[in-house]
């Protein structure tokens, strides 16, 4: 009896899970028996592990091979297996030697002729062996930069089942990463192409400044679109930390590409109307994948058409927008993907939405309907809503306004000051500020607080909307270089919150 062992990673969600990988050689009819909870996708991976070995010129065991999962209560699915697969039962034929496969961990789909694919969750993999003491990996050729993009980690990248077999001999040297470009270029439009819509744009920049969701609402061809589609350019670029985060769902999801292999901007993420709460929150069988809440992870997610969303739909919003995080169960376990995004909505009036309102032929029970699928609940977590209406010739034929390069400026130099306030407590913007920590540690003084106060005894607004006023006048404050904000920052704040009924 010989046996062989390699070893891969489990990625759940975002998360990994290193997995022991035996081989087992013994009597018996010749045959290859796999157990520890594989699914579909890994039970196929018997004919293409025996296929690339024959094919690259390996002899296949002619016995009865037993091949182990551990640890074994773990599903497993997914072709990531297949190259560990390989080197666990080489090893146990004495075809490879033992010595680095105890030390590195192995990643990447077999063709049948032996060359290596690659597959989803290569960084989340590559960090789940990191953070479990693992400093060599791998990975297919294609997904080297990916791969490399973790610190401290040996990253070997093969293009072949051969390439791998010879570096394990000592006859090769596998491919390292070369050197990541993390200066992404923007390629958004600018803000000075949106004619007038003065309250809109400081709406936005004072979305961008905190992290805080907005609604615009206004009839067909007012800007609502082009606003949204320019906030990605006004918000500062990504950390070190969260370009790995962000780049992690992308691998999840299947999304990133060898020529980006880091995502360095905000992404920005717009589903259609009529997508699913699977597309939209995550889902599907097995173990879930990321959906839209969670690609737009530190950046926007934009809802255009937002009335004529499903009920369901937007009320599966409501856990994410709260927590940062989305929580799905399916019959692999639970999968944790962050979500902690910027909510840009956007609807129309009425349905029938006339350039005037006095055109709306709309009965008053079918406007009512149609923004009333914005449940309440939903609306109070939104933090600004602004009212668009037509502009003037003058602002269609006026001189540009300020661009994108000047305000993404402000945000930065506002986003700068959050951080430095609250840095000891771990919160990078003013909209992750917990509200009994603005209500009691940095509680602002009466005269300030006395619109609120008023709007809180009149029913007007409730906890969470003025936890929520809070951190918007926290945020306008910053705008205008001020040490906290005072009453007139207050009274702002609350009134974003006054400029929408359903």
């Amino acid at each position: 009896m010989a046996l062989g062992r390699a070893y891969s990673v489990a990625v759940r969600g975002v998360e990994g899970e290193i997995v022991e990988i035996e081989a087992d050689l013994g009597r018996g009819l010749p045959g290859v028996h796999l157990v520890g909870l594989p699914d579909s996708a890994l039970k196929e991976s018997r004919d293409r592990v025996r296929a690339a070995v024959t094919n690259i010129g390996e002899k296949w065991p002619d016995s009865r091979i037993t091949l182990a999962l551990s640890p074994a209560t773990l599903p497993k699915g997914g072709s990531a297996y297949d190259l560990a697969l390989s080197c666990a039962v080489l090893a146990a034929a004495g075809v490879v030697p033992v010595g680095d496969l105890d030390t590195t961990v192995l990643l990447g789909e077999l063709a049948l002729d032996g060359r290596l694919r690659t597959v989803r969750g290569i960084l989340p993999a590559v960090l789940a062996a990191k953070h479990a003491g693992w400093t060599t990996v791998v990975v297919p050729y294609v997904a080297l930069a990916e791969a490399g993009l973790v610190d401290g980690m040996d990253v070997l990248g093969a293009r072949d089942l051969r390439e791998v077999v010879e570096w394990l001999r000592g006859e090769l040297a596998l491919a390292r990463p070369g050197p990541v470009d993390r200066d992404g270029v923007r390629a958004v439009p600018d803000l000075s192409e949106v004619a007038g819509q003065e309250e809109a744009r400081l709406a936005l920049e004072v979305a961008a400044a905190g992290a805080h969701h907005l609604m615009l609402t206004g009839p067909p061809g007012i800007g609502k679109t082009m606003l949204a589609q320019r906030l990605p350019g006004i918000l500062p670029a990504l950390g070190e930390e969260e370009s790995l985060e962000v780049t992690a769902i992308h691998s999840v999801a299947g999304l990133l590409t060898a020529e980006q292999p880091l995502i360095t901007e905000p992404p920005f993420v717009a589903p259609h109307h009529t997508c699913s709460i699977s597309a939209l929150v995550g889902g599907g069988s097995g173990m879930a994948r990321p959906g839209a809440v969670s690609r737009a992870h530190r950046g926007v997610l934009f809802l255009d058409e937002c009335a004529e969303l499903g009920v369901k739909s937007l009320e599966a919003l409501r856990t994410p927008l709260e927590d940062g995080e989305v929580r799905i169960a399916r019959r692999d376990g639970i999968a944790r993907y962050p979500a902690r995004f910027q909510l840009i909505l956007a609807a129309n009036p009425c349905p029938c939405a006339p350039p005037r309102a006095e055109d709306c032929v709309c009965a008053p029970t079918a406007r009512r309907r149609y923004l009333g699928k914005l449940s309440g609940p939903l609306m109070d977590r939104v933090d600004l809503r602004v009212q668009m209406f037509a502009v003037s010739v003058g602002a269609l034929n006026g001189d540009a306004a300020e661009s994108t390069a000047a305000v993404r400026e402000r945000v930065e130099t506002a986003r700068a000051a959050a951080v430095e306030r609250w840095s000891e407590f771990g919160w990078r913007t003013n909209a992750e500020v917990p509200g009994p920590a603005l209500r009691q540690r940095f509680r602002l003084g009466r005269q300030a607080l006395s619109g609120m106060e008023r709007a809180l005894r009149g029913g007007e607004i409730t906890a969470r909307g003025a936890d929520r006023a809070l951190r918007v006048a926290w945020t306008i404050s910053d705008l205008a270089g001020l040490p906290s904000p005072g009453a007139d920052e207050v009274g702002l704040a609350l009134g974003f919150r006054d400029r929408w009924s359903a």
